[in-house]
């Protein structure tokens, strides 16, 4: 394996200096290792998207290989709209390990013509007593720690992405 700079293992699970993969919370995003990394990759163009059977038009989140109705592996990558509203919020009471406190989670609702009705998710860049119910929120993506790709008798470094909401500001 590659020799890593210490500022590459930050927030990666090492041990004793060797990349540990199931200790890492966050999903592997390479093309080697994930068969959904356009996800990924789109989020990297912030872009949120999922997968649409080009079979029956059904519609999958999180997406997925195949049509959760149909079964077809016949699927296209559709872009889902970035805001939504609080339905309810709150705050996670030590929260696990990896996860800066404090760490909100919010049941989002999702206008009519969205394909998701609600969604669970993080919210970031605030506090509790600043977000309530009816709240708008949008769409942000972060950087998580990267991490080591071994093919054949090369590595590289895979940087990454994830997602959470955002209160808009007023």
């Amino acid at each position: 394996m590659a020799e890593l700079k210490t500022s590459q293992i930050i927030g990666t699970p090492y041990i004793d200096g060797k990349y540990v993969g199931v200790l890492d919370m966050w999903p592997l995003e390479a093309p080697e290792h994930n068969r959904l990394h356009p996800f990924y990759d789109n989020l990297k163009q912030g872009r949120w998207t999922t997968t649409r059977c080009k079979k029956c038009g059904n519609i999958d989140y999180p997406p997925g290989v195949a049509c959760t109705k149909c079964w077809s592996d016949d699927l296209e990558w559709i872009d889902l709209p970035k805001t939504a509203h609080i339905v309810a919020v709150t705050e996670m009471a030590g929260p696990p390990t990896g996860f800066d406190s404090p760490l909100i989670m919010a049941w989002l609702g999702f206008d009519k013509s969205h394909p998701l009705k609600h969604l669970l998710v993080r919210l970031l860049n605030c506090k509790l007593s600043d977000v309530h119910n009816g709240d708008e929120v949008k769409l942000v993506v972060f950087d998580v720690p990267a991490y080591p790709v071994e093919i054949k008798k090369d590595t590289r470094i895979q940087e990454r992405v994830y997602y959470a909401f955002e209160p808009v500001k007023k």
